[in-house]
């Protein structure tokens, strides 16, 4: 087992733990312990199905190759992860829009654990830096952005934001949606990469994030 992912994965279910009590927990209607439940298996189903994609497009069958999907030392598939944690949670809730708005700050505040969980794996860092708080690797002389430390705090203040907002359906999940991806698409020019990074993905993601947004609105203005 690689302790290291562990910690990082362990910071991640801690941030889900604290938002849900700071923000779920006056609901009567959705306890927080239900909403934590809820949140802790689609972190699970995304865990698995990102990482089932990531080997699949290196070319690894995750059926013969199972010790790899359990050590999860390859990676994995950040846009498939979301489309299967999102998926699960949205079919554990009973299809309820409402459970995904009230669970919206604590996904962001888990996202921003797991980010912060790169102090664990030593992979916060990434392009070179002069900026003050940069930092090197151990045995490098070059300093870094530390690239995951500033997704952390946009994850966590984007956290803060939607636990704000009124309870209208649609408004929190589809914010919370748009920043996610939005601070991704932010912090992917400091991350090192071949390729660049998934940036459409997340340009994507701020689109429907901001698509769920307008409909909520009409919803809201036109109750059914």
């Amino acid at each position: 087992m690689e302790f290291t992912l562990l910690w990082a994965a362990l910071t991640g279910v801690a941030g889900l733990w604290i938002g849900t009590r700071l923000w779920t927990e006056s609901r009567d209607e959705s306890p927080a312990e239900s909403i934590f439940d809820s949140l802790l298996l689609a972190a699970g189903v995304g865990l698995v199905g990102g990482r089932v994609v990531a080997m699949l497009a290196q070319g690894l069958n995750p059926i013969t190759n199972i010790g790899d999907l359990l050590i999860v030392r390859g990676g994995v598939s950040t846009v498939a992860a979301t489309v299967f944690a999102v998926g699960a949670l949205f079919l554990t809730s009973g299809r309820q829009m409402k459970v995904l708005d009230l669970a919206a700050p604590a996904v962001l505040l888990g996202l921003a654990g797991w980010h912060l969980g790169c102090l664990w794996r030593g992979a916060c860092l990434g392009t070179a830096s002069d900026l003050p708080w940069a930092w090197a690797e151990a045995g490098s002389s070059i300093t870094r952005h530390p690239v995951e430390i500033y997704a952390a705090i946009g994850l966590a203040l984007g956290a803060i934001v939607v636990s704000r907002l009124p309870p209208r359906i649609g408004l929190r999940s589809g914010t919370a949606f748009a920043l996610a991806s939005g601070i991704r698409l932010a912090t992917e020019p400091f991350r090192l990469s071949v390729t660049g990074g998934p940036v459409w993905w997340y340009a994507a993601g701020v689109v429907l994030g901001l698509a769920w947004l307008v409909v909520a609105g009409v919803s809201n203005r036109h109750p059914t």
